[in-house]
């Protein structure tokens, strides 16, 4: 009799010592997944969410479902992951300004590096150095020459102190060795339309947005902050090329879930993007909105926001700035 039952336990332990495995493999996704954004519908940052959601679903075969909570920079949104359940269906598509930059600005009620397991990059962007087309810069040397000679005379515009076009203007400042007066507004666009009217010297402006300004020949671009040429502007160096090798200025965005993510759901998000990131049809479409597209390991991205935080924490402290 004790024979037999010592069988029946050593089977039904066997049974259960493999579910576990059989739960990591098979049990997620078993119900929608929320992606939540930061920005407006209809936004570049919403945009993309919802291309990258519906590869999503189809690779795990669920709902994968956007909701849009705007406002304050993407902060509403980002706390509102962090204190959601870290079961792998409440994720974050980070812009990445709102975990680098703010965070470097101001007291947030997230941290970055703690709150947060990261995914994997999804697509990057740059900033465009743009100048009114009736100025004679006919490239960035011509546009430091002349506010060498004249300091504090050349004026550069942003959508508002902290933004990522202010930082980059502070930037080009330190790399440069030259001293502009920064001007700022509340947006991009009242900023673009002072450039066109000449009211400023120059605005970095997102390549999406500036695409358009420049094709209609309305305004002129110096120089690309990214680390690579933009597939928007082939023709236009990078501030690498134009001589200033630290001048690096990228955004990105990408995938993050409340941190305490069970490792084989941050696992099975990362194969999946992999998957998403290779495929033609999803490259094609960020290539013609301007984007690039940076695969990274859940690592890599924590590495990356680690190092970025900590640059603009100290670009910050250098020029001065902090927002309430």
């Amino acid at each position: 009799m004790n024979s037999v039952l010592n069988k029946v336990l050593l089977i039904i332990g066997m049974s259960c010592a493999s579910l576990p495995v059989a739960l990591a493999q098979n049990s997620y996704p078993n119900q929608p997944i929320r992606l939540i954004v930061g920005y407006s519908p209809g936004g570049s940052v919403d945009i993309v969410a919802r291309e990258y959601a519906q590869h999503l679903g189809q690779l795990l075969n669920q709902s994968v479902v956007v909701e849009n909570r705007g406002g304050a920079s993407g902060t509403i949104a980002a706390q509102a992951v962090a204190r959601s359940k870290p079961d792998g269906y409440t994720l974050y598509f980070v812009a990445s300004p709102t975990v680098t930059i703010t965070p470097a600005l101001q007291d947030t009620s997230f941290d970055p590096l703690k709150d947060f397991q990261p995914v994997s990059s999804v697509v990057s962007y740059t900033n465009v150095l743009l100048v009114n087309a009736e100025t004679p810069y006919k490239d960035i040397q011509a546009l430091v020459a002349d506010a060498k000679a004249n300091p504090g005379k050349l004026t550069y515009g942003s959508a508002g102190v902290g933004a990522s076009n202010h930082l980059s203007g502070e930037l080009l400042e330190e790399n440069a060795g030259i001293e502009m007066t920064h001007v700022p507004y509340k947006g991009n666009a009242p900023a673009q339309s002072d450039l066109i009217a000449n009211r400023i010297t120059i605005l970095f402006d997102l390549n999406t947005t500036a695409k358009s300004l420049v094709e209609s020949g309305r305004l002129k671009a110096l120089a690309v902050t990214s680390r690579e040429r933009n597939p928007m502007f082939l023709d236009i160096p990078t501030m690498i090329e134009a001589g200033y090798p630290n001048f690096i200025f990228e955004g990105w965005l990408g995938v993050l879930a409340p941190a305490g993510a069970p490792n084989e759901v941050i696992n099975a998000l990362s194969d999946a993007t992999k998957k998403i990131l290779a495929n033609e049809a999803f490259r094609e479409r960020m290539h013609a909105s301007g984007y690039t597209i940076v695969e990274s390991t859940p690592k890599q991205l924590h590495d990356r926001i680690a190092q970025e935080g900590k640059q603009f924490r100290d670009l910050a402290k250098r020029a001065n700035l902090r927002q309430p």
